[in-house]
């Protein structure tokens, strides 16, 4: 039997809703892994309402730097965890806003709201019932945020690009989209996505990553960075031979609402120089997987990461040389390969950190 889009957004709220009734009830670690939790952020977690905390269900820790002050959308926010994260590094000047489908997750979001206003001395938070496909309908601003944020939620979309295309039209000129997610390493068959326990442990409903790149194209996000990933395993017999020789990974990427981003890393004989001035990254800064700027150093940049540095919130943490006046070609090491560290989470642990 073939489930409808509306049969498996039902799917999908009754098991995060009713179904599970913590994390351990999941039967993999795809949809909940906080393993890596930075140690400066560990305090903020120590402030959350522990109810909050172990209803809460997501791939990573989503916490991208320079927050002070902006607005931030969490898609698929459930009990809010990320989003009382989030309002503590926005502070009093900024605002948080949760949005998920599911009213049992977010009855535990809204109830616990006085205790961290009084917990942190301010309010800045608030919560929406809604769906992530049709962020255009909800009573939110286009334009009007920073940082939108997800947490292992857009595989559980059924229209990812909707989802995508709702992002960018609530996106400020620059703003980014952060987002830590789960991606296959081929198509996944019909049949397993028709699975419901492999779709709502974040698995069958995954992306093949080269589908997710075409998509981000489609919807006006180009060059999308990775910025983490780690492989996934599938402890649970059962389910791993039903997946068979499927693989998947946790990633975070992040996506840049600039217009003038091309569709490849084109070489324009820039460089850009890191200040070391940003808060906990003061010797070196990271910029994705691939970008690593050092404080001080001269290091030649594409076109398009030039952009992403100066034309967005970093843009006063770096000193940007050259302009788009001379082209020379493809930038070296350009490739299409599958972005991910090959191996098992075993292998790759020791070498590559997580996407939290």
């Amino acid at each position: 039997m073939v489930m409808s889009p509306g049969s498996i957004q039902d799917a999908v709220q009754e098991y995060y809703g009713s179904t599970l009734a913590g994390t351990q009830d999941l039967r993999t670690s795809a949809c909940c892994d906080a393993g890596a939790v930075p140690a400066s952020l560990k305090p903020l977690l120590a402030r959350i309402h522990p109810e909050v905390t172990t209803r809460y269900y997501g791939c990573g820790l989503v916490s991208p730097p320079l927050l002070e002050g902006a607005r931030v959308l969490d898609l698929g926010c459930g009990t809010g965890r990320d989003v009382y994260l989030l309002a503590q590094l926005v502070g009093a000047g900024g605002e948080v806003v949760g949005v998920d489908m599911t009213p049992e997750q977010l009855a535990i979001a809204q109830a616990h709201q006085a205790f961290h206003a009084e917990c942190f001395g301010f309010a800045n938070t608030r919560f929406l019932e809604g769906t992530i496909e049709r962020l255009k309908e909800l009573p939110l601003q286009p334009g009007s945020f920073d940082v939108i944020i997800s947490n292992c939620v857009v595989n559980l979309s059924t229209d990812k690009l909707a989802v995508l295309e709702g992002v960018r039209y609530l996106l400020k000129p620059g703003g980014e989209f952060h987002f830590a997610d789960v991606y296959a390493d081929r198509r996944v068959p019909p049949a397993l996505r028709e699975d419901p326990v492999l779709y709502n442990e974040c698995l069958s409903g995954a992306l093949y990553w080269n589908d997710f790149l075409r998509t981000a194209g489609q919807a006006g996000f180009r060059d999308p960075r990775l910025l983490s990933d780690r492989p996934l395993e599938v402890s649970d017999p059962e389910l791993a031979a039903r997946l068979g020789e499927l693989h998947f990974h946790s990633a975070t990427y992040r996506l840049f609402n600039l217009e003038t981003l091309e569709d490849a890393c084109e070489d324009h004989g820039q460089a850009v120089i890191y200040r070391g001035t940003i808060p906990a990254h003061h010797h070196h800064y990271r910029l994705d997987k691939h970008h690593r700027f050092a404080t001080g150093a001269v290091v030649p940049v594409c076109g398009n990461t030039c952009r992403m540095l100066a034309n967005t919130r970093l843009a006063p943490h770096f000193d940007c040389i050259g302009d788009f006046s001379r082209h020379f070609g493809l930038f070296p090491g350009c490739g299409g390969a599958m972005p991910f560290d090959a191996g098992t989470a075993d292998a790759v642990a020791a070498a590559q950190p997580s996407c939290c």
